[in-house]
């Protein structure tokens, strides 16, 4: 039984780090302001980027805007989508060209 002790700890610390290593987006699902899609907390694990694409017919649409994000939390994340009609839109994160997250966000505008 002591030698499964630290056996256990070792494990129970190599899968802490795994999940603390997971890609989420936070953001609220439904925004007021259609210019500007404001992400919150982006939490990647390695170096990526954030992509806003229209979202209509469930169908990924153009590609209004983009930022950066470095591995880790990135808080304040804002993307700007410029003038649009669009009040469905697809945020899409990126890491090593990879899609690792994605959310469907709408717009009340």
């Amino acid at each position: 039984m002591t030698k499964l002790l630290p056996l256990l700890a070792a494990a129970l610390l190599a899968t802490a780090g795994m999940a603390s290593a997971s890609n989420t987006l936070g953001f609220n699902e439904v925004q007021s302001s259609g210019t500007q899609i404001e992400l919150g907390t982006v939490v990647a694990n390695g170096d990526g980027i954030v992509e806003v694409y229209e979202y209509q017919r469930a169908q990924q649409g153009r590609l209004l805007g983009a930022d950066a994000v470095r591995a880790g939390a990135n808080t304040n994340v804002r993307v700007p989508v410029g003038s649009t009609t669009a009040n469905r839109f697809l945020v899409v994160l990126k890491v090593d060209g990879n899609v690792v997250a994605q959310q469907v966000v709408r717009t009340d505008n």
